[in-house]
């Protein structure tokens, strides 16, 4: 506002640079005044408003950008894809006698699998393996089988054991006391599949041979 010594009209708006008008209304004694907005802040005001209208129609008719559900459906495909590449990556370098002599013998490893085995496993296996569950001295069976027994109704060998970790429970499965095993492919990656397959072998030394 300009100072106190310029003259102050009555009217609706300014019309004039330094025109200060006070309008004509009041309300509970308030008044308004108005003054023409400098011709930099109008050009923009309405520079602004064109760039709505030219980007809503590349935006939203032309196709030209993407939108925030296609950005984030494309990073998750994204995302899908690179796991994928490097499940393959993973599974190519893994046969079963590089799980049963070196990844089931390198500590490291098998403390990683032991912690995926403990923090996803145990509610069905049971954290010694037996699908039991320890309570006063009394055994408890769970719903998952036991990983100690020699008994692989799906096959025995380290990568029958990833699939049916990655995949879940074939189709034709009546599961253990009708509880089936879900698919791990969503929430572990293709390493810690291995992983944990390393540490379950590493619990079955006479099976895989790993005892002198």
């Amino acid at each position: 506002m300009s100072d106190s010594n310029q003259e102050i009209k009555r009217g609706d708006f300014a019309k004039r640079k330094g025109e200060i008008i006070l309008r004509e209304h009041e309300y509970d004694g308030i008044q308004e005044f108005d003054q023409k907005l400098p011709n930099w802040w109008l050009f923009t005001f309405y520079a602004a408003i064109i760039w709505f209208f030219v980007y809503w129609i590349l935006y939203y008719q032309g196709r030209i950008y993407q939108t925030d559900e296609q950005r984030t459906s494309s990073a998750i495909a994204a995302v899908y894809d690179a796991k994928e590449k490097e499940s393959q990556q993973t599974l190519a370098a893994l046969d079963d006698a590089t799980l049963i002599g070196k990844w089931a013998k390198d500590p490291a490893i098998i403390a990683s699998g032991e912690t995926i085995y403990n923090t996803n496993c145990t509610a069905c296996h049971g954290a010694d393996l037996s699908a039991t569950l320890d309570a006063g001295g009394q055994k408890f069976p769970l719903p998952g089988r036991s990983l100690i027994d020699g008994i692989w109704e799906y096959g025995g060998k380290p990568n029958d054991i990833i699939k049916l970790v990655k995949n879940g429970s074939p189709a034709e499965a009546k599961g253990m006391n009708g509880a089936l095993m879900q698919s791990w492919s969503a929430t572990l990656t293709t390493k810690q599949i291995a992983e944990v397959t390393a540490f379950i072998i590493s619990k079955n030394p006479k099976e895989y041979s790993l005892e002198p």
